[in-house]
């Protein structure tokens, strides 16, 4: 059950980045809701043997999406809206990876 919610969430957090995005939001409030859409993923979704690969790619991905929104400012009609999705999607996991990293230095720092 609590995979399924964590996987909604997830799924929920990536369609509200591109709404927002579209959108142009101005206001806090929708990172905030991305924010804690991915606290609840890297609390819900990752289990133990998922912690590398997962950190890995998060990793990754925010390192991409963060030059890629740097880039994105020069393209004509859609850059903001691109820079955007890339600001919100990063918003959306970095909390998760946040989250899977403490939980993972906890548990090595148990044993």
């Amino acid at each position: 059950m609590k995979k399924t919610f964590g996987g909604w969430a997830f799924i929920i957090g990536l369609i509200l980045a591109v709404v927002i995005a579209l959108l142009g939001a101005e206001q806090d409030w929708p990172v905030y809701i991305l924010l804690v859409l991915g606290l609840i993923v890297g609390l819900l979704n990752i289990s133990d043997k998922e912690v590398g690969p997962f950190l890995i790619s998060a990793i990754a991905f925010m390192l991409t999406f963060t030059a890629l929104g740097k880039i994105s400012e020069a393209i004509p009609l859609v850059g903001n809206t691109l820079g955007n999705f890339f600001v919100l999607v990063n918003a959306f996991i970095a909390p998760a990876a946040a989250v899977v990293a403490i939980k993972e230095l906890f548990a090595h720092t148990r044993n």
